[in-house]
């Protein structure tokens, strides 16, 4: 059974750091894409970032770059993503989801999410100002 476990949100003042983890279960990182959602209130679901087994790392939005940086530990089947320089804006539930098809995280938008198969709980990040 695919399990993903998402963990590492908080609270957390602005210029803050944070480094969500998701643990993964039941499936090898081979041949898998592997991403980061979040979802702030009122708003729809974003990919915010995307680790591809075969491709590397995909960033989605253009406010993150250079702050978000995802990457992943294949022993401890864990991919993390590191949150620099935290912006009130960044407030929302962070998800990870999963896919067993690498070419996945080339894709965006309601592909992107649409396209994954597994989904782990949130982790609730919150900037304050």
């Amino acid at each position: 059974e695919v399990q993903l476990q998402a963990s590492g949100g908080g609270l957390v003042q602005t210029g803050g750091s944070l480094r969500l983890s998701c643990v993964a279960s039941g499936f090898s990182f081979d041949g898998y894409s592997i991403g980061w959602f979040r979802q702030a209130p009122g708003k729809e679901r974003e990919g915010v970032a995307c680790i591809s087994s075969s491709y590397g790392k995909f960033y989605y939005v253009d406010s993150m770059k250079g702050r978000f940086t995802i990457s992943s530990d294949n022993a401890e089947k864990t991919v993390y993503l590191q949150m620099d320089n935290l912006k009130p804006e960044d407030t929302a539930v962070y998800y990870c989801a999963a896919t067993s098809w690498d070419r996945m995280c080339m894709y965006r938008g309601g592909v992107l999410d649409g396209g994954m198969n597994f989904w782990g709980k949130g982790t609730q990040v919150t900037v304050s100002s």
